[in-house]
């Protein structure tokens, strides 16, 4: 079982990541904890390539092919050819050598998959940060769940604070700061002008797959397909370009009182 900071919050780490759940009130019975706990360790066995007995791991050496995987496998692997193709393939199940590579949608399915045993349990008001995926649902204690966005430039610092509102609210960020350049990058389009690549972008949408997706895909896409996320989603985006400028979606400038490009 995880660690029990204080009355009201939970955390462990699984999957290469912190998670931290905190609650409007105080925590929930441990089997419930426990629960969401083994919800997680359950796609990290299956959808690690980290771990040499997961299933996918299993697929990239050739030992198992994706038809005789798992209904999970495969389910999942077709989820993600959908977003390929809704992000004109700057989302990708693939790595440049052509393993499958899940990693940029399982942990938010399992995200969400957590997320639905707290709401099976009746806990109706929670924030769940899974290494910097937020999902949160209902209010804390009257108050709007808040999350701040790390400013890429100064790990110290905040870039903005959300509020989330109530209801199911998710936001993801994707960058470089920490990580370096892990995603795969679309071309720089022929004839482009002025800085085509952003440092990090956050998606703000009313479920964790959809933000942590067009994250991913933004960043891997720059400006173009950013612009294609606003026309064709109900998401709200701040972007960090490569020399430090912001780019914040409508919904996020009326909702800070300013007309920030």
């Amino acid at each position: 079982m995880g660690v029990q900071v204080g009355a009201r919050v939970h955390v462990f780490d699984t999957m290469g990541t912190t998670v931290s759940i905190r609650f409007a009130d105080d925590r929930p019975d441990p089997d419930v904890l426990g629960r969401v706990e083994t919800t997680f360790a359950s796609f990290d066995a299956r959808f690690s390539l980290y771990r040499e007995d997961s299933e996918i791991s299993r697929i990239a050496r050739g030992e198992l092919s994706l038809p005789a995987s798992s209904s999970s496998m495969r389910d999942t692997y077709a989820e993600a050819l959908d977003w390929r193709r809704l992000t004109g393939d700057s989302f990708t199940p693939h790595r440049p050598d052509g393993v499958i590579d899940l990693s940029g949608l399982v942990k938010a399915k399992a995200v969400d998959a957590a997320a639905a045993v707290l709401e099976q349990a009746g806990e109706a008001d929670w924030l769940m940060n899974a290494g910097g995926d937020i999902l949160s649902r209902g209010d804390d204690r009257g108050e709007a769940w808040r999350a701040g966005i790390v400013d890429p430039l100064d790990r110290a610092a905040l870039l903005a604070d959300v509020a989330l509102g109530v209801g199911r609210r998710a936001l993801a960020t994707s960058g470089t700061a920490e990580r370096g350049e892990h995603i795969w990058r679309q071309r720089r389009p022929p004839g482009a002008q002025g800085s085509c690549a952003y440092r990090q972008v956050s998606v703000v949408a009313r479920d964790i797959v959809t933000a942590d997706v067009l994250a991913t895909s933004i960043l891997a896409g720059g400006p173009q397909q950013l612009d294609d996320a606003l026309d064709r989603f109900d998401v709200e985006v701040l972007a960090v370009d490569e020399s430090g400028e912001l780019m914040a979606s409508a919904g996020l400038r009326r909702a800070w009182g300013t007309s920030t490009p």
